[in-house]
């Protein structure tokens, strides 16, 4: 059988992606949703909340790495077509978030057999619909390998 490509593909990868959030407690908790995806990038999105802010009403840094963290493991994942995690990001706070839903778009800059190196902007959608850059971030996600053996103490 011939692997989906174009439209099939990228429906295909959206439908796991949504899976691998459903089985996620803390996605569900936070309410991460997948909004698209294609091979080497995604767009994920969060609503604001009341209960994800902060003391100063904004979203709370915590939220928004979060959301980073997933959109980069989304964006390797798809580039590199194996099971991945984060092997370690940054953000750059650039500005407050806030306003109704904040979205992420990430993109594989780079992808071996091993690694991606991904990139993310992070944006608040206001009442009116403008967006507003408030994060960007890098990170590096790695292929999941097999867990070493066990060693005994002693």
């Amino acid at each position: 059988m011939n692997a989906p490509n174009g439209a099939d593909a990228d429906a295909a990868i959206v439908a796991i992606g949504r899976q691998i959030l459903a089985s996620q407690p803390f996605s569900r908790l936070v309410g991460i949703e997948l909004d698209s995806a294609q091979r080497g990038r995604c767009v994920l999105s969060l609503p604001i909340r009341a209960d994800l802010l902060q003391h100063h009403g904004f979203v709370h840094g915590g939220a928004l790495s979060s959301l980073v963290d997933i959109a980069l493991t989304y964006a390797g994942a798809t580039a590199l077509a194996v099971p991945v995690v984060t092997s370690e990001f940054k953000v750059n706070y650039l500005r407050p978030a806030l306003g109704r839903r904040l979205v992420a778009r990430a993109e594989a800059v780079h992808a071996g057999r091993n690694q991606a190196v991904c990139r993310c902007d992070l944006y608040a959608l206001g009442d009116d619909g403008s967006e507003r850059l408030c994060a960007v971030a890098q990170g590096t996600i790695v292929k999941l390998g097999e867990a070493p053996a066990a060693r005994g103490e002693g």
